[in-house]
């Protein structure tokens, strides 16, 4: 039983005429006859009660009717379905980000753009670690995360969408609070304020110090980028944060420039390198929109 016999079936019953129907369906009568014959050898009943004039239901097939026009809508829904997601009318997002965005990469005002222009997509966000939400990338809990810049490995895509510069903020009664540039060596005298392992630019941190063959003590490990800050601004450390971040408090904070020009915190959009979801797209455009508003 297909659903095309099913709807010629529909229209002769509702027009009680083979003729009209096959014309209300655009096509020719002989078609919509055998379809019609074809279904009741398939259910072994007669569907009609044929006359010159007219045709009228049978008890079977008034039984089918029922049966059929609720077959009918529930293949509509699930065509309007499939194409509201296809034309990103409706469905869900889920994105993930770590710690730490650039401050010019407005998140929530992103998320509020998309959904002025879809507000009928339901959007998750949810943060994370790096290697957490990559994770979840891969097993298809997540369509896209923003992530520090890494190696994708085969499954996955990402694009650039933020470089930024790294630079040491501290109180202003430190005394790197009258400094212009600094060095790794120089910084990593005094303690630190930092991301816990795996967050925020945590991992580019430590390979930062690490290629320099410094050390430097982590005096408080937080988990958000609001903390941090207070804290470097109550003298308890300095940190190393994305140029915009800083900016962002400039009123509050001191700012030093690295004399490594090569620290920057580079961030990506990962998603799936099989997935081609439109309400993903969607979102891509938005933010490749907000990227060339920024560049201008």
């Amino acid at each position: 039983m297909e659903l095309r016999q099913l709807q010629y079936f529909v229209a002769a019953a509702k027009a009680e005429h083979f003729t009209r129907a096959a014309q209300r369906l655009n096509i020719v009568q002989s078609a919509l006859s055998s379809s019609i014959r074809a279904l009741e050898f398939e259910l072994n009943a007669k569907l009609f009660v044929r006359s010159t004039r007219k045709v009228r239901l049978t008890a079977a097939g008034r039984a089918l009717l029922e049966k059929a026009e609720i077959v009918l809508a529930a293949a509509k829904d699930a065509r309007d379905a499939v194409s509201a997601v296809t034309e990103a009318k409706s469905g869900k997002l889920n994105v993930g980000t770590v710690q730490g965005l650039p401050a010019f990469l407005d998140l929530p005002l992103l998320l509020a753009r998309f959904h002025e222009r879809h507000p009928h997509i339901e959007v998750r966000l949810i943060q994370g670690g790096a290697a957490h939400l990559l994770e979840k990338v891969r097993n298809g809990k997540l369509d896209l995360a923003f992530l520090p810049v890494f190696e994708p490995p085969a499954d996955i895509s990402t694009t650039m969408i933020a470089c930024e510069e790294l630079v040491v903020v501290c109180s202003r009664t430190h005394p790197l609070a009258t400094a212009d540039i600094a060095s790794i060596e120089e910084i990593a005298a005094y303690p630190f304020v930092d991301f816990e392992q795996d967050l925020g630019t945590r991992k580019l941190i430590d390979e930062l110090f690490l290629t320099a063959n410094s050390d430097r003590k982590i005096a408080f490990e937080v988990s958000d980028l609001s903390t941090l800050l207070e804290l470097v601004g109550h003298g308890l450390g300095i940190a190393l944060v994305p140029e915009s971040v800083a900016e962002s408090r400039e009123s509050i904070l001191s700012v030093c420039r690295l004399k490594e020009a090569d620290a920057c915190w580079e961030v990506v959009l990962a998603s799936s390198a099989a997935s081609d979801d439109p309400v993903s797209k969607r979102f891509g455009e938005i933010i490749g929109k907000s990227a060339v508003s920024i560049e201008a």
